[in-house]
């Protein structure tokens, strides 16, 4: 921190240049198990991300829109990680650290880049899911690479831009004698508690564009899953209720586990949640969640499974 002179070269207030994250407050040996616990939980993050994305860039039955939207999905959750992780990992090891002003305004960008792009992307999922099942004979016309494309750039888009408005009026408000966050990383919630200034703009902005992005993206996700299921109660075969059931229930899985936890974060009230508990559902979304999100999509996929092996026969044969 440093003081700041006012009109008369007197000092009248403490700027703050840099912010405190205090992690978990826990004895040095649950540290370091919690260390040796994340940096296993990272590796497999990045190396199965990023297999996801080699094996749908590479193998061509995995040329497809919904690996498309998932190879993004695994971009995004290498973002969040990354975005997220390293910085804990110094926490732990240091019991709390110390992060600058500008550090802590960019980890709070790309973190909020990765959560409303994921909000659109689970929602273009579901379109894509609802037209395979509902629609299969347009399929090929609607779902095609140009669509999928623009698709996912809408998303980006989304992402950087509403982000960019949160995080241009955070920076504006000013921060005061208390730099100590209570957190794992840097969040809005304890952003805003920390500042001595009128927070009510950053406030609005969150209720006229943060709020519609979460309402628009599920009324998307639930009204595309009513008519998916509507649907397949009306196939005749069992087997192919099964396999129609089976094309989607990943997603559903994926969406069900990432949209419970930001709503018990950033939409349940809060009263009587403590700390820890908050500290702890923010792991489930930004570093369990992209850790569970390539075992999911291939924990029962035919054809990444035959991906993989033929990826290692070329292995074997290089």
């Amino acid at each position: 921190m440093r003081q700041v002179p006012g009109r008369e070269g007197k000092t009248n207030k403490t700027e703050v240049t840099e912010f405190r994250l205090l992690g978990f407050q826990v004895s040095q040996g649950l540290r370091l198990s919690l260390f040796c616990l994340f940096l296993v939980v990272y590796c497999l993050i990045i190396c199965g991300n990023l297999l996801i994305i080699i094996l749908v860039s590479t193998s061509k039955i995995l040329h497809t829109p919904m690996y498309f939207f998932i190879s993004q999905l695994s971009i995004s959750d290498i973002l969040l990680s990354t975005d997220i992780v390293p910085n804990l990992l110094h926490i732990l090891l240091n019991n709390g650290a110390t992060i600058t002003f500008i550090g802590c305004m960019t980890q709070f960008y790309f973190f909020g880049v990765s959560a409303i792009f994921e909000c659109f992307l689970l929602a273009v999922m579901s379109y894509d899911r609802y037209v395979a099942i509902c629609n299969p004979l347009r399929y090929s016309s609607i779902m095609t690479s140009g669509n999928c494309v623009i698709l996912a750039a809408i998303c980006w888009f989304f992402g950087f831009s509403n982000t960019l408005v949160y995080t241009i009026t955070t920076v504006n408000l000013t921060f005061c004698c208390l730099n100590i966050i209570d957190h794992l990383f840097c969040d809005i919630v304890p952003l805003l508690e920390l500042s001595c200034s009128d927070s009510f703009i950053v406030q609005l902005e969150i209720d006229v564009t943060g709020i519609p992005v979460i309402f628009i993206a599920t009324t998307i996700i639930v009204v595309s899953y009513t008519y998916m299921v509507s649907a397949i109660l009306r196939i005749s075969s069992s087997t192919g209720r099964q396999k129609a059931f089976s094309t989607c229930s990943s997603h559903l899985i994926v969406v069900s586990i990432y949209y419970w936890t930001i709503f018990g974060v950033y939409v349940i009230p809060t009263n009587g949640r403590t700390v820890t508990m908050s500290k702890i559902l923010s792991l489930l979304y930004t570093v369990f969640t992209p850790l569970a999100n390539p075992i999911i999509y291939s924990l029962k996929n035919g054809d990444i499974k035959k991906s993989v092996q033929n990826m290692m026969k070329v292995i074997d044969l290089i």
